[in-house]
């Protein structure tokens, strides 16, 4: 294994995860809720009443932030190197995962304390890492 030192970002990688650590603990502090997106854009499906307000702000701040993030600093480039049809697979096998999880990567990995979350984030982990093994290496 080799690091990419030309693209390694470790003082912007750490305040991004600081933001991310930020806006789970603001939205569990002043709303009681978790900030896992697979839950809030499911709840955008079904809106309760009174509902709706914080999470369509929840969510535009996740669109809007690298939007904002640009005025300082150009972001870095994206680069897919999978093409159409395995993106679709990979998503659809994702939303699956979500749905017997009961939970995404954020709402598990990020916000979970529960020895259910350790187990999904332990679960998670170790499907991305046979993932890119066998994607790889074989």
């Amino acid at each position: 294994m080799t690091i990419d030192w030309q693209h390694f970002t470790p003082w912007t990688s750490l305040a991004g995860g600081m933001l991310i650590g930020l806006a789970a603990a603001l939205l569990i502090l002043f709303n009681g809720r978790i900030a896992g997106i697979s839950g809030i854009v499911a709840g955008l499906l079904r809106p309760r009443r009174g509902d709706l307000g914080w999470r369509i702000a929840f969510l535009a701040g996740l669109v809007g932030t690298p939007l904002l993030w640009q005025l300082w600093q150009a972001l870095p480039p994206v680069r897919i190197e999978a093409d159409t049809p395995a993106l679709v697979v990979a998503g659809l096998l994702v939303g699956v995962g979500v749905r017997f999880g009961a939970g995404c990567t954020s709402g598990h990995g990020v916000c979970g304390l529960s020895p259910r979350s350790l187990a999904a984030t332990c679960a998670f982990m170790a499907a991305g890492f046979l993932t890119v093994y066998l994607l790889r290496h074989l």
